[in-house]
């Protein structure tokens, strides 16, 4: 035992603990000295990127500071079984991808993306803090529904606040700029300092003290985010208002409001029915798709048509992807809790390890981006999405390699965990960031926060796959050595054939890269009289350059 303030099992968990500590508070100190500065651009980008990173890092942390616990708590306090608390873990993550979708449309059409973003932070503060609220445990205790009431308030607000605070950062820049996917990098890498800190703070403060401690600390991370994003809204330069304020006067802003308050309701019932989760993925995406391609068809030039295929194309390989890259949360946390030599670490710690990789690689990844770019060399996005599909089944078969040749009855050494997240990583930096921003690029700009949102869509169906794949590795009864290899089986199975679909995508992706016209896209800004327009943004638009003489 080791005690400096807490009590820890050994070194390696006190030095981790503190070392997250010291770096979230420097990250904290370092973005108020960024955002305060008197210039309008640090480091090559407006103070506006810097707000965001640091409202997403503390919108992150309490998301996942509750993640990171969120299985174990359902095991082990609500005493589940282990397949149905991975599908409920998978229709909860899969909730709160699917929410942005209409938290996107309704930022669109009415109350624009910074008031989309604030509405949705006051709800994640809510939730976060009623998650600390955990009664006697059991299915039987009637607190149990208040942990619904909170799941549902943070599926809710982070459907608000996802795929517009995305928007915003998009916004901020023009669309043919090239410091485009180094800010989406950026802005990524801020996501995952708050990942990393929470996994390791809040995973240790509720597995070791108890989990209203790590619950409670996530909602005080996500009250310091709504304090920045309040604060900082000049920073912000205009961007994300309403385009047509008239639509949301009268009061009919609050009904927007209301409207989301009932879908709190709505997902308080579907998260403890997760087979209507699944109905509502299947019709409701069914009707999603065929909106996107229907308004491409009927109201879009062919261009821009043909950009919109391209974004479905992404879309569907990132079903793959988050299908596998999601098992992290569920039955990886499980299996490196249960058959992992951890050295006295807390399994839910070693959610960090993904989102410690993202910061230290993000830099990396973009000056390799921008500097093959310059080179003319730079992989199109289909290509990075293929290898990206590989990378995440490559790093299933390392894990069942590493675990199979230790041996069943032996712990697998922890250094296979830190491989298989080195490689979901390294894919995940080839796809989600690159998929961000391509998202914005390849979308018009009345279809933005939809395209995003069908985006995270596409996440919330991997979500949902990924915990029916997880309930696969359930082995309740079976015994330890025979859950081992049922888990090492199934992993082994997806891991080969994420390969063969990674191999698919990028012989295809020559195809897809012409389908995005990359060489006539141009910023909206660039064309007069763009604010007229009814829905395409451009349609009345003349260049400045060929107006004719008044």
């Amino acid at each position: 035992m080791h005690e400096l303030i807490f009590t820890f099992d050994s070194a390696f968990e006190m030095w981790t603990f503190w070392i997250a500590v010291v770096a979230l508070a420097g990250f904290l100190l370092g973005g108020l000295v960024l955002i305060t500065r008197p210039q309008t651009e640090v480091i090559g980008h407006p103070k506006g990127l810097f707000l965001l990173f640091m409202a997403e890092m503390w919108e992150r942390f309490s998301y996942y500071g509750m993640r990171a616990l969120l299985i174990f708590y359902l095991i082990q306090h609500w005493m589940f079984a282990e397949d149905k608390a991975y599908v409920i873990y998978g229709a909860y993550t899969a909730l709160v991808y699917i929410a942005p979708v209409v938290g996107g449309y309704l930022a669109d059409q009415f109350i624009g993306q910074r008031k989309a973003v604030l509405f949705g932070a006051v709800l994640l503060t809510i939730g976060h803090f009623f998650m600390a609220f955990e009664g006697g445990g059991g299915q039987d205790d009637p607190m149990i529904n208040v942990f619904w009431l909170a799941l549902a308030l943070i599926i809710v607000g982070s459907g608000f606040l996802k795929a517009n605070i995305s928007v915003i950062v998009g916004q901020l820049y023009e669309r043919t700029d090239i410091r485009r996917d180094p800010a989406y990098t950026i802005f990524y890498m801020g996501i995952n300092v708050g990942a990393a800190t929470a996994s390791i703070i809040c995973g240790f403060l509720g597995q070791t003290y108890g989990w209203e401690y790590g619950f409670g600390l996530a909602g005080v991370g996500m009250l310091i985010g709504l304090i920045f994003f309040i604060v900082g809204k000049p920073l912000l330069l205009g961007k994300g208002e309403p385009k047509d304020p008239s639509k949301i006067a009268g009061g009919k802003e609050w009904a927007i409001y209301g409207a989301g308050l009932a879908m709190v309701a709505l997902c308080w019932l579907a998260i403890q029915y997760q087979d209507l989760v699944g109905a509502v993925l299947g019709i409701f995406g069914g009707a999603l798709v065929l909106y996107v391609l229907y308004t491409a068809v009927a109201k879009l030039v062919p261009e821009e048509r043909d950009r919109i295929f391209a974004a479905m194309f992404l879309i569907l390989v990132s079903i793959v992807f988050w299908a596998l890259f999601e098992q992290a949360g569920s039955s990886l946390n499980v299996f490196t809790d249960r058959h992992v030599d951890t050295q006295g670490v807390n399994a839910s710690m070693f959610q960090s390890i993904n989102a410690i990789y993202i910061v230290l690689l993000a830099p990396l990844f973009a000056m390799l981006w921008q500097g093959l770019a310059s080179k003319g060399a730079e992989p199109s996005t289909p290509m990075k999405f293929g290898l990206a599909v590989i990378q995440v089944g490559l790093g299933f078969l390392v894990l069942v390699w590493g675990a199979e040749s230790a041996g069943i009855n032996v712990p697998t050494p922890v250094i296979f965990i830190f491989l298989i997240y080195l490689l979901h990583t390294t894919g995940e930096l080839c796809l989600s960031p690159v998929g961000l921003s391509a998202m914005n690029r390849l979308s018009p700009g009345h279809m933005a926060s939809l395209i995003m949102g069908t985006w995270f869509f596409a996440s919330a169906t991997g979500n949902f796959a990924a915990g029916l794949i997880a309930s696969a590795t359930g082995g309740d009864g079976v015994g330890e050595e025979a859950g081992k290899q049922l888990v090492l089986d199934v992993y082994s199975t997806v891991g080969w054939y994420a390969v063969g679909i990674g191999v698919a995508v990028m012989v295809i992706s020559p195809l897809v890269k012409r389908l995005m016209h990359l060489d006539t896209l141009a910023d909206d800004e660039g064309l007069a009289g763009a604010a007229e327009a009814g829905l395409e943004a451009q349609e009345a638009g003349v260049h400045p350059a060929t107006r004719p003489a008044e």
